[in-house]
């Protein structure tokens, strides 16, 4: 059978997103084919009996170890068929029209190797992450500084989320964000795969780099919409997932902008995502200190640690 889009969904310890996101793209209204492939990174909270045995027409693979995002997504296209492949995050619900209008807008642009919806988060806000420029020095000086948003309407000083941009139109931008990120299939084969030295952060933008290199364009298309469930600005997070995502950056940077910039801004580029990763560790311990509970709190709460801690345990990529 010829397959239109081919769906990789990535999943680690969470189950009930994860089976909520399929639910979602099995609701969908479209009249194109697609398949689902769904990659477990050793999950401990038996997703793949209760995804398989739920959601049979999915094809899982099943991992060993947490090989991470990008390795995962791999394994999913080297077992993919379909012209196109889209990645969607498992804390993900698209809406009935997002495969149809995404693939048909795919297939009226030849040009275009890679295009993204809009992105609402549960308050129902943008997820600005949904169209970037990329991470230049100055890009992300300005953004990290606070310029972009003393300056919104600049050019110059929202070189990175785009801000000055309307949400709700459509045009062509340097990074989309892998929560959904809808590629051709001769893309693929041209730039090749994610880059798995990126664990799970970075990977999107260093595709998006690479796709742009490659002399196709990459399409912001808010025509359709999905809602990403993110994490809570004040929740702890693990020392895994920041440690992963300051890495990301100096990879990053490393990669594509140390050549072409000198070492004294080379230098002050690491030197910068040093204290960024000293000060979100900084930012960690507060939580920590502000949420211990006092024993009257432990004791109120104890008929709920079960519920908490299975939220606790989706950590998402």
């Amino acid at each position: 059978m010829n397959v239109d889009v081919s769906i990789l969904i990535v999943n680690y310890n969470t189950c009930r997103l994860t089976m909520d996101c399929l639910r979602s793209v099995y609701d969908s209204e479209t009249n194109f084919s697609y398949e689902i492939i769904l990659i477990d990174n050793n999950s401990h909270d038996d997703s793949v009996e209760k995804i398989s045995r739920e959601f049979p027409g999915v094809m899982l693979i099943a991992n060993n170890d947490n090989v991470g995002f990008a390795r995962a997504n791999n394994q999913g296209m080297e077992a993919s068929s379909g012209r196109y492949v889209l990645l969607l995050n498992s804390d993900t619900v698209v809406r009935k029209d997002s495969l149809e209008t995404m693939i048909s807008f795919m297939d009226s642009r030849p040009d275009v190797g890679a295009s993204g919806c809009k992105i609402i988060l549960p308050d129902g806000s943008l997820d600005k992450a949904c169209k970037r420029g990329f991470p230049t020095p100055s890009a992300s000086f300005y953004y990290a500084f606070g310029f972009s948003k003393l300056f919104p309407d600049r050019p110059k000083f929202n070189g990175y989320q785009l801000g000055y941009l309307d949400p709700d139109l459509d045009y062509p931008i340097d990074c989309l964000v892998g929560a959904f990120m809808l590629l051709r299939r001769e893309t693929i084969d041209q730039v090749g795969g994610l880059d798995e030295e990126f664990f799970m952060y970075g990977e999107d933008l260093d595709w998006c780099y690479r796709i742009k290199e490659a002399g196709w364009e990459i399409y912001y298309y808010p025509k359709t919409s999905i809602v990403h469930l993110k994490g809570g600005s004040a929740r702890r997070r693990p020392f895994k997932i920041v440690y992963e995502f300051h890495r990301a950056m100096i990879l990053f940077h490393r990669k594509h902008y140390s050549r072409k910039y000198n070492s004294m801004i080379n230098g002050t580029v690491y030197a910068g995502i040093g204290v960024k990763f000293a000060l979100s560790l900084l930012r960690n311990s507060l939580i920590s200190l502000k949420t211990v509970p006092s024993p009257a709190q432990s004791l109120n709460s104890a008929n709920e640690t079960g519920a908490r801690n299975e939220k606790n345990t989706e950590v998402n990529l």
